[in-house]
């Protein structure tokens, strides 16, 4: 396809780090207004193409065309790129935590784009600044201004980088997974945010994202790149309706399936004991307040109240809500990890906020996190890291004992040392996201627990990645009869993986039941429009 009035043109761009050529002549073109897609897994190209618009790979050798408006980009002098980057090209990166400034206020950073690219005063642009944060769903705008990155939640954190982006009104948005960190209901606040500011600006935006449902409801046009080529490319129906590559219709293949869940079992176990029950379970946090007249009186904040839940052996509790609706609070406190109240029962033990004593109900509770890159060490070996957690439970077992059980777990979890030699000496950097999610459930399962909180598995990783990483949980969960607590805000997810569903909203539990009752029938109107958000 010809693209004569193209905004952004690309033409046989080659990107290579050293000998390592990573992209193999991409041709791609946006046009004013319009809403293009950049899709694939991790390792395909997606990001470096973005950056590559941005001349923001100093050590990458680039050839080719990277036409903006007709002028190359990758000969224009560094002063003559600062000036586009922002002005006329802005980019939302996929890691607000490391793109944001830890020392300065998300306010500041956004006021500064403000005077720095539009002039405008301090004052006018804290003001603008304050609004953007609002317009981009952020609540309490004004205070969260004043809050370090680090004070503010994932999706808290991507909004306000979203709102820095947009501040400066460019012509192109590179998009780079800037809806990861956030629920399905503000991913789609956000695509709508986005939708609108076009029709206000003619701005257009390339997506890069391996969330084919995002893709469904934002995209006009489609581009979908493997392992450095483009692969594909077409109207969003024609690609979804009729792929024509086989990469292409894995990626569509790839939405997660309930066939691998054990629902046979579920009948035998029902009449086993509970494993774990909660009974109006609270959380509070503390509210520090300044002031003469808040010396003698406590505030708090109360996350989560009148919770009450089970889990039986072999079965999934499925737990979905917005942020801040208290998820994170629920599982920190069914892991013993911070102070609540009500009752928390794992078959008649609960948590005494003493090491000593709870290290025996510890052996039995484990959690894998939500990113696979942050929960490993990067300075332990894999043979570490799994084998931690058996050394400091069962201290007197002999080492080659340990060995063995560190191997058969991983084996377990599909790395096997006849497919990575030297498996337990090598560090995670040496492995893919799924790989090191795998490394993750191995640490977890070592040591044999009943119940694994499982935060947000399966977001960080490509839609791929993701299928393969929930059948390896639905088969362990088969073979073990272990119990899962699943946070995620996942609705496909949900469905592959829960028995249970418990729906909160504001720190409430407003619906909970059967898995299918409530993500095919929902009574209460916050549970529809969560899966209305994406269907």
């Amino acid at each position: 396809m010809n693209a004569p009035h193209a905004l952004l043109e690309i033409k046989g761009l080659r990107i290579a780090f050293g000998e390592q050529l990573v992209v193999h002549g991409l041709n791609l073109h946006i046009h004013a207004g319009e809403r293009l897609a950049l899709v694939g897994e991790s390792g395909s190209g997606k990001s470096v193409t973005a950056l590559s618009v941005l001349r923001l790979l100093e050590s990458a050798q680039l050839t080719g065309q990277v036409l903006w408006q007709g002028e190359d980009l990758l000969l224009r002098s560094p002063a003559q790129m600062q000036s586009i980057r922002g002005d006329e090209i802005a980019m939302i990166f996929q890691e607000p935590m490391t793109a944001l400034n830890p020392l300065m206020t998300v306010g500041q950073q956004i006021s500064e784009v403000l005077q720095l690219k539009k002039g405008m005063s301090r004052r006018d642009a804290d003001a603008r600044a304050v609004e953007w944060l609002a317009d981009t769903g952020i609540d309490d705008p004004k205070r969260r201004f004043m809050a370090y990155p680090h004070q503010l939640s994932g999706g808290q954190r991507q909004r306000a980088m979203m709102a820095m982006a947009l501040s400066s009104e460019p012509r192109l948005l590179l998009a780079d997974e800037p809806t990861t960190a956030l629920d399905a209901s503000l991913r789609l606040q956000m695509l709508q945010l986005l939708s609108d500011l076009q029709q206000k600006t003619g701005m257009a935006v390339l997506l890069i994202t391996h969330d084919l449902a995002l893709v469904r409801h934002f995209a006009d046009r489609v581009a979908v790149m493997e392992k450095g080529q483009l692969v594909e490319q077409g109207a969003l129906a024609d690609v979804f309706s009729k792929p024509q590559h086989a990469y292409t219709q894995k990626l569509l293949d790839s939405r997660p399936s309930r066939e691998g869940l054990a629902e046979a079992q579920l009948d035998a176990r029902s009449q086993e004991m509970t494993l774990l029950e909660a009974k109006n379970l609270q959380v509070r946090y503390p509210i520090h307040k300044t002031g003469f007249r808040y010396w003698f009186q406590k505030h708090h904040f109360t996350a989560l109240q009148g919770a009450d839940f089970s889990i039986r052996a072999g079965t999934t509790l499925g737990v979905m809500g917005e942020s801040g609706s208290g998820k994170s609070s629920l599982a920190q406190a069914v892991l013993g990890l911070i102070p609540h109240s009500g009752q928390l029962s794992f078959g008649g033990h609960t948590w005494q906020n003493v090491p000593a004593k709870d290290k025996a109900l510890r052996r039995r509770v484990q959690v894998v996190f939500q990113d696979p890159y942050g929960s490993l060490s990067p300075r332990m070996t894999v043979g570490e890291i799994v084998s931690e957690g058996l050394r400091w439970h069962a201290p007197q077992t002999p080492e080659p004992q340990i060995e063995a059980q560190v191997l058969s777990t991983l084996a377990e979890v599909g790395l096997s040392v006849a497919d990575f030699p030297d498996l337990l000496n090598r560090y995670p950097h040496a492995f893919s996201g799924g790989q090191r999610q795998r490394i993750a459930l191995a640490r977890a399962l070592v040591i044999q627990p009943d119940l694994l909180v499982l935060d947000e598995p399966t977001s960080a990783l490509d839609v791929t990645v993701q299928k393969q990483i929930l059948q390896l949980l639905q088969s362990l969960q088969a073979k073990r009869g272990m119990a899962y607590l699943l946070i995620t805000h996942d609705i496909d997810v949900l469905r592959a993986m829960a028995h249970q569903v418990l729906v909160l909203r504001a720190g409430q539990v407003v619906e909970a039941g059967e898995a299918i009752q409530v993500l095919n029938n929902p009574e209460h109107a916050y549970t529809r429009s969560l899966l209305e958000a994406f269907p």
